[in-house]
């Protein structure tokens, strides 16, 4: 690994995978798609994009990824999951699928499409613990949101508890565990890269 430029992976199986590319080559990484478990193995930190939560998870077990992911983030792995990547990350969920799959990495249980159910986009300027240069622009696509978290975690983000963020107030939706980072929204789709930059630096302090 460059220590200056990391290579850092996107999941390309299935969701939002050009702008986390574009976003992470704004943010000083070198970027690679991956889809087999040989990419998987070279990349110094990876990416699971929004999308589909259980069509994502299906598709990692069809290309033989769920254990070697499983096995990757256990061994140390950065791994950033934005919207659906928050969901396989997650150790629990609530409103899962039967057959979906966790990748896990986050001791932390969140509520699938939890915006969707209540609202079906909404956006919230939001300030990021780690971040500056003042508050993030976020945007929620059918998101989910934190229920809770264990000690082990850091949460750094909750929607303002405002009237009009109605049942979204308060919640959380940016948490980080070690070297794995999740967001329920979608930085990759405003120009903002900071949380890109927050995670190639935490890939090349790895």
């Amino acid at each position: 690994m460059s220590t200056d430029r990391p290579l850092i992976g996107v999941l390309a199986l299935q969701g939002d995978v050009r702008e986390h590319v574009a976003a992470l080559t704004a943010a000083g990484a070198a970027t690679t798609s991956v889809r087999r478990p040989e990419e998987l193995s070279r990349v110094d930190g990876l990416v699971l994009p929004g999308g589909e939560s259980t069509t994502i998870s299906r598709l990692l077990a069809t290309f033989d990824l769920l254990e070697p992911l499983r096995a990757r983030i256990a061994d140390g792995l950065p791994v950033y999951g934005s919207c659906a990547g928050m969901i396989l990350l997650a150790e629990k969920i609530i409103d899962g699928r039967p057959d979906q799959h966790q990748v896990g990495g986050i001791d932390m249980v969140v509520r699938r499409n939890a915006f969707g159910r209540q609202v079906d986009s909404f956006e919230a300027d939001l300030d990021v613990t780690g971040l500056d240069d003042g508050p993030v622009h976020a945007v929620f696509i059918r998101a989910p949101w934190v229920e809770s978290v264990s000690a082990e975690a850091e949460v750094l983000a909750r929607v303002p508890d405002t009237q009009a963020a109605g049942e979204a107030g308060g919640r959380i939706v940016a948490v980080r565990q070690g070297r794995v980072l999740a967001t329920a929204f979608h930085p990759e789709l405003t120009g903002d890269h900071r949380v890109h930059r927050l995670f190639t630096d935490l890939v090349r302090e790895a």
